[in-house]
């Protein structure tokens, strides 16, 4: 770890990796607003720095989490902070928009709670609780009947043990993200197989982290 926080470098970090791993590649720009304790303290704890070294691909203990602003804006990506209100959400918490070179966008809320330990709480308005202790799927889906069991017959085809499971859906019969958390890494060949199932939008493959 790289600062006075565990909480405002580490954690800090690993929201902007989760967020650039949700993207599924480094952000070309991104706006991220901090909340809370966040927000009162960023400049002296160095939290945009740290946010901006996830966003980056940097562990927390990479020595370049001090200057990981000048490394991004010498990289062509923009990175623009502000200070929001989330409400009752954890004090530790950033909201983080992040945007690839193909125009490719993600909205992540994520908190982070205590001794580099994060979670992320919502993606794209879709609720979530995502820790990146586990390797983890994430499908946007048609919401109708059969989409799940189709996902988790070709997980049980593959061997894979699921370690917990969570679909969010804003309204009946529309989008819904499921979140499928398993106990061993994915083959690339089963999410190509969970891509190509008829209503399945998109799949994002996440190591743990």
């Amino acid at each position: 770890m790289v600062g006075p926080s565990s909480s405002h470098t580490a954690g800090a970090v690993r929201l902007g990796r989760m967020t650039r791993a949700i993207l599924g590649d480094t952000p070309k720009k991104a706006t991220i607003g901090l909340h809370g304790s966040y927000a009162r303290t960023f400049l002296g704890h160095g939290t945009d720095r740290a946010i901006a070294a996830g966003l980056l691909g940097f562990d927390t203990d990479d020595e370049r989490i001090r200057d990981a602003l000048s490394i991004a804006k010498a990289q062509g990506i923009q990175l623009e902070f502000s200070l929001i209100d989330l409400g009752e959400v954890h004090p530790n918490s950033a909201l983080i928009t992040a945007e690839d070179a193909g125009q490719n966008a993600v909205t992540v809320l994520g908190s982070s709670v205590g001794g580099g330990e994060v979670v992320i709480r919502e993606i794209d308005g879709f609720d979530v609780e995502i820790t990146g202790h586990y390797p983890t799927l994430l499908v946007l889906h048609t919401d109708r009947p059969g989409v799940v069991a189709a996902v988790t017959s070709l997980l049980a085809k593959h061997s894979i043990n699921i370690a917990s499971m969570r679909v969010s859906r804003r309204r009946k019969g529309e989008t819904a993200l499921m979140v499928i958390e398993v106990d061993q890494s994915l083959p690339a060949d089963l999410v190509t197989a969970v891509q190509s199932l008829h209503d399945v939008v998109s799949v994002r493959n996440i190591s743990a982290f």
